[in-house]
């Protein structure tokens, strides 16, 4: 049986739009917004393309969202073309289906129905939708949310169609996320000849008594809203690949997700005294990628727990768990933000996939809230 959803997510998976590049999407997505008299403007950047969609006046809610998709890694490992959306019974096969394509068309069956209903709707509908969410996102909604801010827009409400459901649809959301901050340190030695030691100075050997109590660090215990901050070694290098050499150098990439009980600056000054005290010699590189946000409780989300339990009989967990998104640019501009999207347990996995009976429910969703926020 046709579904106005299931047909515009299959159009979108076809277009192989690996970030930054849209490869079609937007025009698909923008077309449909058009006919249902939206007033739309790019806002493209570099090598990445965005649109800032509204219809109406008065409190803003925006849907955000992105078409861009990481790559699906080995083809032949899916059971189909990651390209060609395939359904398997109650089950939309293919690379962005549950991030965020799925969500994507969701969204905007669900403004063509809200309109149709409400054509004259009290309030401003808008969509904020990039094609570099899952890269650098420098070009993307960052720079959006800029542009908006220099012409004193106001974004009440931001629902983004993030992957946030477990097991159920609407069983988690999202009121915020932690920051990210990621260290690259290199610590030198000196090099020599593995018969000599005494003649030199294992870099890693010297490191290894530090990492081990960064590891160990309780960095603060969280709170009601944040799990505890969390530290993560991913990268570790040094050497030249022979067996007979102490290097001169020992490269460790490290990643903080933190709540807002502790500051970016804080991790740093805290990180650098340690190496400081273990008598490394050093250099280090920061990068703060995201602050956290969080939204309170206040009117976005009563409507999404309203909407979960009016459409999927649930009551939601409110999180902030996972990685950041780009919540953490919307929020800038005083938005009330919140994460509703289909489940994640495929999400940038071989054989990514969404539940059909899903998406139509998250549809009606996203139709509720705009019901209880600007009819």
């Amino acid at each position: 049986m046709y579904c106005p959803i299931v047909d515009l997510a299959q159009k979108l998976i076809r277009l192989p739009s690996l970030t930054p590049h849209d490869a079609g999407c937007q025009t698909l997505l923008i077309e449909r917004l058009e006919a249902i008299g939206f007033l739309v403007e790019s806002m493209n950047f570099g090598d990445t393309k965005n649109f800032w969609a509204t219809r109406g006046q008065g409190e803003t809610l925006v849907f955000a969202g992105h078409t861009d998709v990481v790559s699906p890694g080995d083809a032949s490992l899916w059971i189909h073309n990651p390209f060609e959306p395939f359904i398997q019974e109650d089950i939309l096969f293919g690379r962005g289906a549950a991030d965020m394509k799925g969500s994507l068309a969701a969204m905007i069956v669900a403004a063509e129905y809200f309109i149709a209903a409400y054509p004259n709707h009290k309030g401003r509908l808008a969509f904020l939708v990039t094609s570099d969410e899952e890269g650098s996102a420098f070009n993307g909604t960052a720079k959006v949310i800029d542009k908006l801010i220099l012409r004193q827009e106001c974004l009440n409400y931001c629902l983004i169609g993030e992957p946030s459901s477990d097991e159920i649809v609407g069983d988690v959301i999202k009121n915020g996320r932690r920051g990210s901050i990621t260290g690259n340190l290199v610590v030198y030695g000196i090099q020599g000849h593995v018969a000599y030691p005494h003649l030199a100075e294992n870099p890693v050997h010297r490191s290894i008594p530090a990492l081990n109590e960064l590891i160990q660090t309780e960095w603060d215990k969280g709170n009601v809203f944040f799990p505890p901050t969390t530290m993560q070694i991913v990268n570790l290098k040094s050497g030249s690949g022979s067996n007979n050499i102490i290097p001169y150098t020992f490269s460790v990439q490290f990643n903080f997700r933190f709540s807002n009980q502790i500051t970016d600056v804080m991790i740093r000054d805290q990180v650098e005294s340690l190496l400081k005290r273990h008598q490394l010699h050093y250099t280090i590189e920061w990068n703060t990628s995201a602050q956290p946000f969080l939204t309170s409780k206040g009117k976005l989300i009563d409507a999404v727990v309203s909407a979960i339990i009016s459409c999927n009989k649930i009551k939601p967990r409110i999180l902030t768990t996972g990685g950041t998104s780009d919540g953490r640019f919307i929020t800038r501009m005083g938005t009330q933000v919140v994460e509703l999207g289909p489940i994640n347990k495929t999400i940038h996995k071989i054989n990514e996939c969404v539940k059909i009976s899903d998406l139509k429910v998250l549809s009606s969703m996203y139709q509720h809230i705009m019901q209880e926020l600007i009819a």
